[in-house]
């Protein structure tokens, strides 16, 4: 977001909660009405992990997960819970699922 967004104003939109960066673990017990929300590096969560992110929808909320199922960072036993997800949700309708290839990726300089 710094890269994004001037300072000020990236200061002003968390202060006024236009913005809020939390870690997953501050999902419990929220339920998010009209929001966009973004989860990052979701290959590393867990089952429960994201079956807790995913309940978390409100109305008129949209939900962006991104991860990379390549790279776990789990223990070896232990499933993605984005791999589950997928796996779970790719027939249902009003979902999206995008897969991008190395050619999609543009790494900075």
């Amino acid at each position: 977001l710094q890269d994004m967004v001037p300072p000020e104003k990236l200061k002003y939109y968390q202060e006024t909660r236009v913005i809020e960066i939390a870690p997953l673990a501050y999902m419990r017990g929220r339920t998010l009405h009209d929001a966009f929300v973004l989860l990052d590096e979701a290959q590393n969560t867990t089952s429960e992990q994201i079956k807790m992110f995913l309940t978390r929808m409100g109305p008129n909320s949209r939900v962006i997960i991104t991860g990379d199922q390549t790279q776990v960072d789990l223990p070896v036993r232990q499933k993605s819970g984005l791999s589950e997800a997928l796996r779970i949700l790719k027939d249902v309708k009003g979902i999206g699922i995008v897969n991008l290839s190395g050619k999609d990726v543009i790494r900075h300089k």
